[in-house]
């Protein structure tokens, strides 16, 4: 493409074709995208439990299965020994107390013939107290039958994990080669892409068609970006940073590159004759360069304004003279005088002389 035109119509047909190049870009991205949704399938997603040891892994379930189910009946077992064995606290305390208060009273009668009511009370309690015993006896069974279930439970369950930790193992294996399936479907179809706009840009974006190049770039731009990026393996990371650090070196690389030939190349053009730089410059370039305050030979900051400044201080270029016609101080860079209207003289590049053959 040409430099930028000053030109108001033209302005407006640039910024219609970049809107052609970015309509161009959709579409072809929406293309993309249904061709990226319709490429072979790798395998299904999987599944972490589909890597668990068989039968093993439900045997070893289903016991844990079964020791939790007998875990909650012991718990109610447990609660209902409790409350047995509080129950049959409360009788034998309340039997003692009635015991002590009867033992009074025949202490202070000193009736001999209740001799056997204080044996039957007697046995009474102790048959309470058998009871109560019993009861915490039972509760005492019932924690140590919690305490072997919990152990079991404990294996059991150590077991399963030794089983689920080999399974996620091999589930990240399994993950990993379906993400790097996917990877290589989708750089298949991306890096042609890349390779194709890189050589249209490098070709022919300054063709008159280079809204169609510039559109089939930015399609080739998102589908690396979007469509491939998101399924770069990343292996903790390694391979992203040092894509990234690639991909940083060779752009890097690029630029510097391309700034050097920039500062050579406008090195040399600052040593040519003025006629020849005012003719290779191009009357949109120069407009578009003074239109931002830069001298349009060397690209250097000027002060446009000054009415005194007639040549740029950097590399001696005219930017302003007088018209032949009416000597009003005019651009050297456009092509009729502002005042009067008189035509600039036609800038032509000097031609070089052939040296005549010695005879």
């Amino acid at each position: 493409m040409q430099g930028r035109s000053l030109r108001l119509t033209e302005r407006w047909f640039q910024r219609a074709l970049w809107l052609v190049a970015i309509v161009f870009a959709w579409f072809l991205i929406g293309i993309g995208r249904l061709i990226v949704g319709d490429l072979p399938q790798t395998t299904d997603v999987p599944d972490v439990m589909q890597f668990l040891p068989q039968p093993a892994s439900a045997d070893i379930q289903a016991r844990i299965a079964a020791l939790d189910k007998r875990g909650d009946a012991l718990r109610a077992q447990r609660e209902q020994a409790d409350l047995v064995v509080r129950a049959r606290s409360s009788d034998l305390a309340a039997a003692r107390s009635s015991f002590a208060t009867w033992v009074a009273t025949r202490q202070a009668t000193g009736m001999a013939a209740q001799n056997d009511e204080l044996l039957a009370r007697t046995h009474a309690v102790d048959a309470l107290q058998a009871k109560l015993l019993d009861a915490q006896q039972q509760v005492q069974k019932l924690d140590a039958e919690q305490r072997a279930l919990r152990r079991d439970e404990d294996a059991a369950g150590s077991v399963l994990d030794g089983y689920r930790a080999d399974a996620q193992a091999r589930y990240a294996d399994a993950m990993q080669t379906r993400t790097l399936q996917v990877f290589g479907l989708r750089l298949a179809f991306t890096l042609p892409l890349l390779l194709i706009a890189a050589w249209l840009l490098r070709r022919h974006r300054g063709s008159r068609y280079w809204p169609f190049v510039w559109g089939f770039v930015f399609f080739a731009l998102f589908a690396f970006f979007v469509e491939l990026v998101p399924y770069l393996p990343s292996y903790g990371g390694y391979v992203r940073y040092a894509v990234g650090v690639l991909l940083t070196l060779v752009i890097g690389i690029w630029a510097i590159r391309r700034f050097q030939d920039y500062l050579v190349r406008q090195k040399s053009i600052e040593q040519q004759p003025e006629s020849q730089r005012r003719h290779d410059l191009g009357y949109d370039l120069a407009q578009a360069r003074l239109a931002k305050g830069i001298c349009p030979g060397c690209e250097r900051p000027v002060d446009l304004k000054d009415a005194e400044r007639n040549f740029c201080m950097h590399c001696g270029i005219t930017l302003f003279d007088h018209c032949p016609a009416c000597q009003a101080r005019k651009s050297a860079f456009g092509h009729y005088c502002h005042a009067c209207g008189h035509a600039a003289p036609t800038v032509t590049a000097p031609m070089t002389t052939a040296q005549p053959s010695p005879h």
